[in-house]
């Protein structure tokens, strides 16, 4: 069971030490996003990656769409890879959406989880009469529809309005072709469940210490986002970064590991 829970996800841990940083990729990506960030922690700290299923090389045959239909199919991916490791007073730290599951993991099981980072989370994407999510039902309709119609081309349009670096165009081609090696039915539907989730009710429930990181301009997330979930989490910090873009972790590396480092030093 354990071996399969590894397989399943592309469980790989590295480093040292005695504290477990569990580094949690975002929608359309996988493990390899952490590629600069992770590498700056492991003479300190054991380091877990994993691939949710359906993105990287995770075992794609075990994917279900009644298990993934929500956020929870995903955090119940979390919960059994930390008890597969036998994992004890984790560090998550979550991009995008994984900020959220992380969230929902952390409610459920709190003795596990330490501390919980996010980056660029969102608890809820579309805007409703006195919230700003950053999208209309309308705009959602027409990314999925795209993602449904031609993936080659949602991929392309989506990765330099995500990016937000117009001037290293490398790292939107690079996105691009992450985007592009996902199984274009999985994407589609965890895109859905993605922009489609509302966990704002939940947020006050998660009791473990939360750092919100919020780059300056985010096309995806608003500003405004960051604020809310501080305002809503009791123990969080704010802090809003000097990057541009929804993957300072990919963009800015170097401000992502200094962020993270000093909270984690408090």
């Amino acid at each position: 069971m354990k071996t399969d829970i590894l397989k399943r996800n592309n469980v790989r841990v590295k480093g040292q030490g005695d504290q477990v940083l569990v580094f949690a990729h975002g929608f359309g990506c996988d493990q390899s996003v952490w590629r600069k960030v992770e590498a700056a922690f492991l003479d300190e700290y054991r380091v877990v990656l994993f691939d949710y299923v359906g993105s990287g090389k995770s075992d794609k045959s075990q994917y279900s769409t009644e298990r993934y239909n929500s956020l929870h199919g995903y955090k119940e991916d979390v919960l059994e890879i930390c008890a597969a490791l036998e994992l004890k007073n984790i560090i998550f730290i979550g991009h995008s959406v994984s900020s959220m599951i992380g969230a929902l993991a952390a409610i459920d099981q709190p003795e596990l989880i330490d501390k919980l980072v996010m980056i660029g989370p969102s608890p809820r994407y579309l805007n409703e009469p006195g919230y700003k999510g950053g999208f209309d039902k309308e705009d959602i309709d027409e990314l999925l529809e795209m993602m449904e119609v031609n993936y080659k081309e949602w991929a392309k349009y989506l990765a330099p309005v995500s990016m937000q670096n117009p001037e290293r165009p490398e790292l939107a081609e690079d996105l691009e072709k992450l985007f592009r090696s996902n199984d274009p039915i999985i994407a589609r539907q965890f895109a859905e469940v993605t922009f489609n989730s509302d966990v704002r009710e939940e947020l006050r429930k998660v009791t473990v210490p939360t750092l919100v990181l919020q780059p300056k301009f985010d096309a995806i997330v608003p500003i405004e986002i960051g604020e809310y979930i501080h305002s809503r989490v009791p123990n969080s910090e704010f802090k809003i970064m000097d990057t541009m873009g929804h993957n300072p972790h990919i963009s800015d590396a170097e401000e992502t590991i200094r962020c993270i480092r000093e909270y984690l030093a408090k």
